[in-house]
C-alpha cells in the first residue's frame, strides 16, 4: 500500500474509533431514567458507569502511553480498538448492573490508548506544518462522538429500548476496531518523526526529563486548569444559569453552545497554529481570552449574553487544547511524543476534581459567582504562567519540513 493510501486508511481508522468510544462513554448520560429501569439501580449507580472512564484513565494513562511508544503506534491503538470492540459488545449482551460495571471496566481501560495516541499519529504521518491541525482533528472526533451519543441516544431507546440501544452502538465500536486492526499502519521511519532515536530507551528517561523541566509543569498547569474549568462549568450549568436569572431549560442550550465553541476553536486555532509555525502566541491569545470570557458569566442576566461567554469559554480551553498537546511533543523533544501526550491527558482528565471542588465551594459560599470567579483568576494566573514559554524549536523549523 501506497504511502498516501496507508495515511489515509490510517487516519480514518484512528478517527473512527475514537468516535465510538465518546459514543460508549456519553451514551447513558442523556437516557439515565431509561437506564435506571433497565438495569434496576439509581441515578448515582448510572453516573458511576461514564466516571469510570476518569477513574481508570488516571492509573492507566502512563501504561498506555509507555507502550504507545515502546510497542507502537499501531500495535498498542490496535490493542485498545480490541477491547473497545471485545467489551462493548460484552456489555451490550448482559443486563446484570455488575457485568455491565465489568464490562465498562474494559471499555475504560481501552481509552487511553487511543486519546494517548494523538500526537504520535500526527508525529509518524505529518510534517511539522500539519501536526497541530492533525492533533485538532482527532480532538474534533472525541466531540463528534459525544455529540452524536448525545443526540442519537434518546431516540434510539424509545425505538429499541436500552438494550437494541447499546447493541447499535456496540456494532459500530467493533466494526471501527475490527477496520483500524485491519488497515491501520505505521511507516517504519519516517523522514519527519522528531522521535527516530531509540524510544525504548527513552521512555522512562524522556519522562524523568520531563519532570525536571519548567515548561512542563506551566503547560501541566495551564491544561489542568482550563480542563478544570471547562469540565466544572458544563457541569453545573444548570445552576449557574438559573442563579443567572435564566431558565433551567435553557442549560442544555448553552452548554452546547460551549461545546460547539470548542470545536470551533479546536479547528480553528491549530490550523493557524500551523499556517504562521508558531504555538506559543496561539496558547497566550486563547487563555488571555478566556479570562473576560468566564468573568461575563457571572456578570451575565440574559441568554444571549451568557451565549456569548459559554461559547467564547468553549473556543479557547477546548480549543487550544489540541496547540497545547502539540507544543508539548515539541518542547519536550527527545520524550517520546506517546509518553508527552499521556502526561498532558492525564492531567486533564485528572481536573476532574474541579467538579468537586465548585460543588463544595457553591455548597460553602451559598452562591456559584465565587466559584466562578475563582475560575477566572486561576486562568489569569495560567495564562501569566504561559508567558514565560520558549517557542516551540520544531514549530520554527517547520518551513523546513
Amino acid at each position: 500500500m501506497s504511502t498516501g493510501p496507508a495515511r489515509a486508511l490510517t487516519v480514518v481508522a484512528f478517527l473512527a474509533i475514537n468516535v465510538t468510544t465518546q459514543m460508549l462513554w456519553i451514551c447513558f448520560a442523556p437516557v439515565t431514567k431509561a437506564a435506571q429501569d433497565f438495569y434496576g439501580r439509581d441515578e448515582l449507580a448510572i453516573g458511576t458507569l461514564a466516571m469510570l472512564y476518569m477513574f481508570i484513565y488516571v492509573p492507566a494513562s502512563m501504561p498506555a502511553a509507555w507502550a504507545i511508544d515502546v510497542f507502537g503506534f499501531r500495535k498498542a491503538v490496535s490493542f485498545g480498538a480490541l477491547l473497545l470492540g471485545v467489551f462493548s459488545i460484552g456489555r451490550a449482551f448482559v443486563d446484570s448492573y455488575a457485568a455491565a460495571v465489568a464490562c465498562t471496566v474494559g471499555l475504560a481501560l481501552s481509552q487511553p490508548f487511543l486519546l494517548n495516541a494523538f500526537t504520535k499519529l500526527a508525529a509518524l504521518w505529518f510534517t511539522p506544518k500539519h501536526r497541530a491541525t492533525m492533533t485538532g482533528v482527532a480532538f474534533l472526533a472525541t466531540f463528534v462522538g459525544i455529540a452524536i451519543g448525545e443526540a442519537l441516544t434518546p431516540d434510539l431507546v424509545v425505538a429499541h429500548g436500552v438494550a437494541g440501544m447499546q447493541r447499535i452502538y456496540a456494532a459500530a465500536a467493533a466494526a471501527s476496531a475490527l477496520f483500524f486492526i485491519v488497515v491501520a499502519r505505521e511507516p517504519a521511519r519516517s523522514k519527519h518523526d522528531d522521535h527516530n532515536d531509540d524510544e525504548r530507551a527513552l521512555v522512562v528517561g524522556g519522562l524523568s526529563s520531563m519532570l525536571r523541566r519548567r515548561d512542563m509543569w506551566l503547560l501541566s498547569f495551564s491544561l489542568f486548569i482550563a480542563n478544570g474549568v471547562m469540565n466544572g462549568v458544563s457541569t453545573w450549568v444548570e445552576g449557574v444559569v438559573v442563579e443567572r436569572g435564566i431558565a433551567a431549560t435553557s442549560a442544555g442550550d448553552l452548554a452546547a453552545l460551549m461545546l460547539i465553541g470548542g470545536v470551533v476553536g479546536a479547528i480553528v486555532l491549530p490550523a493557524i497554529s500551523d499556517r504562521i509555525q508558531r504555538r506559543r502566541p496561539l496558547l497566550l491569545t486563547a487563555f488571555g481570552l478566556a479570562v473576560p470570557s468566564l468573568a461575563a458569566v457571572p456578570l451575565s442576566s440574559s441568554f444571549a449574553s451568557l451565549g456569548a461567554a459559554f461559547f467564547c469559554v468553549g473556543f479557547c480551553t477546548i480549543g487550544a487544547a489540541p496547540v497545547a498537546y502539540q507544543y508539548g511533543a515539541e518542547v519536550t523533544a527527545p520524550t517520546p511524543v506517546g509518553t508527552s501526550n499521556g502526561v498532558f491527558a492525564l492531567v486533564g482528565q485528572a481536573s476532574v476534581v474541579f467538579i468537586f471542588a465548585m460543588g463544595a465551594w457553591k455548597e460553602h459560599a451559598g452562591s456559584w459567582s465565587p466559584a466562578l470567579w475563582t475560575g477566572v483568576g486561576a486562568i489569569a494566573l495560567s495564562a501569566f504562567g504561559l508567558w514565560f514559554l520558549p517557542e516551540s524549536p520544531i514549530a520554527n523549523q517547520g518551513s523546513a519540513g
